[in-house]
């Protein structure tokens, strides 16, 4: 999911926190001691109680536990592993100083992927309870069926307006443009050439908004593309080809059922809703003021559950 819930980072503050007031059943018990003076595990967790890290860890603690509880079943090591061996590859010899930058160690980062993993699940079989016929007609409505395409990527505004100009001369040849010029090693190689509908993870979505808009053999103007991580690039789009869109959503089904899915799944809101919904099954109370507006989002902050909460528990 682009939008997926994210646990966030836990910080070295953080973990102490939640060590030391979870180890000891005695708030009066001492956890620094020094000439004269003592600090006790009370004092402490009233000092740090409000800082936001803290606040976090308890919130992510909350989440995991609950979910755990309920689809811990349904989430595998295997698929932590894979995840954490994904993320290991992709920072390389980084990925040991990324992690101690978020305050994480290894092992508090597979945890961090199994909470995502077990909200991931809930999510997607939340979303599922949305596939209705008015959800796939919606769907159907905004679809657009597979088209044929030609990209040119470039990293230069001035270098793509340059080959936009070359694009449109008369005889041009795009497909040679491309493999000149493209910076997407997927296509440039075969002219830039690209297949793709609006269900299309793999394209940008203002690549493929100016792609379903031009006519066959229309060549758009530059598109701007910012990625997540800030880097900009510019592509220049030819259509080949456009498929006739059928007047059954019933046969694109797999596809809709799809866009509907992870539509939901990148949905804050909806995520939101999802992780409300378990919080209040698990007749979540909230006993300590400092985290009540933490709580907020997902249950009543007056130490009680929801009336759905409570209901549901009552059955």
């Amino acid at each position: 999911m682009k939008k997926k819930i994210i646990i966030g980072a836990v910080t070295l503050l953080s973990v102490a926190v939640l060590a030391a007031c979870g180890k000891s059943t005695n708030g009066n018990t001492d956890i620094i001691t020094m000439k004269g003076d003592t600090i006790t595990v009370s004092e402490f967790y009233e000092k740090v109680k409000t800082n936001a890290s803290a606040q976090q860890v308890l919130l992510n603690l909350t989440i995991k536990e609950v979910f755990e509880k309920e689809y811990g079943k349904k989430v595998s090591d295997k698929e932590v592993s894979e995840a954490f061996d994904k993320s290991a590859k992709t920072y390389g010899d980084n990925f040991a100083r990324v992690l101690a930058q978020a305050g994480m160690t290894e092992e508090t980062y597979r945890e961090q992927i199994r909470t995502n993993k077990l909200v991931e699940y809930a999510v997607k079989k939340a979303a599922e309870k949305e596939l209705t016929d008015e959800a796939y007609k919606t769907a159907y409505d905004n679809y657009t069926p597979e088209v044929t395409a030609q990209i040119i990527k470039l990293d230069s505004e001035d270098k793509a307006k340059e080959v936009l100009e070359k694009a449109r001369a008369e005889g041009a040849d795009f497909a040679q443009l491309a493999k000149e010029n493209s910076t997407d090693n997927d296509t440039k190689e075969k002219g830039g050439e690209i297949k793709f509908d609006s269900t299309a993870t793999n394209v940008p979505d203002a690549v493929k908004k100016a792609t379903f808009g031009l006519e066959v053999n229309g060549i758009s103007d530059v598109v701007t593309v910012r990625s997540a991580q800030g880097a900009t690039s510019y592509y220049i789009v030819k259509l080949v080809a456009k498929s006739e869109k059928s007047s059954k959503w019933q046969d694109y089904k797999e596809k809709l059922k799809q866009a509907i899915l992870t539509e939901k799944q990148n949905n804050t809101s909806f995520i939101q809703s999802v992780v409300a919904k378990e919080l209040q099954a698990a007749n979540i109370k909230v006993k300590d003021a400092a985290f009540q507006n933490l709580f907020s989002q997902y249950i009543h902050t007056d130490g009680s559950s929801t009336s759905e909460s409570s209901s549901s528990k009552s059955k």
